[in-house]
């Protein structure tokens, strides 16, 4: 092993005391008694839920990599809770800008970064990983704020872009890291790292309601609409899985991503939707979207833009987001407009006007941020691995085949 790399004994601990430290410190000065960010005090099930979604099932989902199973799972766990405590630390400086400090937000937050490291899975060291990761939440609460102080989106809904966020700046970050050699085949998957990566797709599935709603106003027309969309989307990708295969079987890979895209696009919508055939028409499409954005997007996107979005997040995640955020602005265009007779075209065209302006800064935020992050990843003081380690747990873990 080349000596370049045998500072990772010096570099990772010391990064993460200096980290932990850091935190330490700052609860111990502004959160004494910790009352004003456990809030609201009933709400631990929901939290619970969102807890296990976020660090189980994100971290059996990632694992999709034959022999990248140790990190999937185990850097993920280390980015989630050094990622919670650095957004409690963000959102408390961030209070001047209107976003009260919870640690639920906390950790939906944190789902950026599990959706964001799914696209540069097995690419990124630890020391890449936890930066991309800080650096992340700190672009993330600053575009809630941007949205939350001049467009007045509401603070939950600002927080229901983390999947827009997460999946785009993820998808930007990729593209600066170099790509693997044509003859790597480290980067497969096999039955049982499939199996493993689909039982975090159920977990992430069942507890999806619970995300949705954790901090909406009308949490039982969110975990209805949530369940229905999510329902309509797991049928089909199945059905869809059978029509689009060669060989009219099912393919992990579709279900894999497919059956969670009616989560993610019900997300902006989930509390103010009254009709529950609607959250089931958007899953639908969002299932739709998945399975056809994957034959595109890998066919032609990602070898024109020489992306390697290893789990596949912008089509699991990213277009989903984009089609909820389009269906927000078709629905409350119809909701406003038959409210008010369609007398009020100035008062209609500004709720849109804030909606595309929202959606589109996410957007624009995240992209024009991974990239400047990816950028820095790639120097040499963080010690980029050469891409003959990508995709391997050896290098990281101790392994005993």
């Amino acid at each position: 092993m080349p000596s370049r790399y045998l500072s990772f004994r010096c570099s990772v601990p010391w990064l993460l005391l200096s980290l932990q430290t850091l935190f330490f410190i700052y609860v111990f000065f502004h959160f004494p008694d910790g009352a004003n960010i456990y809030s609201p005090s009933n709400f631990y099930p929901e939290f619970q839920d969102v807890n296990h979604m976020v660090i189980f099932g994100f971290g059996f989902f990632l694992m999709v990599l034959r022999r990248y199973g140790f990190s999937s799972t185990g850097l993920n766990f280390l980015l989630i809770v050094l990622g919670v405590q650095c957004s409690v630390l963000v959102e408390d400086l961030l209070l001047f800008f209107f976003l009260s400090c919870s640690l639920a937000k906390a950790v939906v937050s944190t789902t950026a970064v599990a959706i964001s490291t799914g696209a540069v899975l097995g690419k990124a060291n630890p020391v890449q990983l936890i930066v991309m990761s800080l650096v992340e939440l700190v672009f993330f609460y600053a575009s809630r704020c941007i949205n939350r102080r001049f467009l007045q989106v509401p603070d939950h809904l600002t927080l229901m872009h983390v999947h827009l966020f997460g999946a785009y700046f993820g998808v930007a970050v990729t593209s600066r890291f170099p790509e693997p050699p044509p003859g790597l085949d480290k980067n497969r998957s096999t039955p049982k790292s499939e199996l493993f990566s689909m039982l975090g797709t159920v977990f992430v599935w069942v507890f999806w309601p619970s995300f949705n709603s954790i901090l909406a106003d009308s949490k039982k027309e969110a975990v209805l609409n949530t369940y229905f969309a999510l329902a309509v989307s797991a049928v089909a990708a199945f059905m869809l899985s059978a029509l689009t295969s060669k060989d009219g079987k099912f393919r992990m890979t579709h279900i894999h991503s497919a059956v969670l895209a009616g989560g993610v696009t019900i997300s902006y919508t989930a509390h103010s939707i009254q009709h529950p055939w609607i959250a089931m028409i958007l899953g639908l499409l969002g299932s739709v979207i998945t399975i056809l954005g994957s034959h595109c997007l890998q066919r032609c996107f990602n070898p024109a833009f020489k992306l390697q979005d290893t789990s596949g997040v912008h089509f699991t995640f990213g277009l989903p987001a984009v089609l909820g955020a389009v269906a927000a602005v078709v629905l409350c265009v119809i909701e406003k407009g038959i409210s008010t007779q369609w007398n009020n075209l100035s008062s209609l065209g500004y709720l849109v006007f804030v909606d595309v302006g929202a959606f589109c800064q996410t957007i624009s935020t995240a992209l024009i941020t991974g990239l400047i992050t990816g950028l820095i990843l790639n120097i040499k003081l963080l010690k980029t691995v050469h891409v003959s380690k990508y995709f391997d747990d050896q290098f990281y873990w101790e392994v005993s085949f």
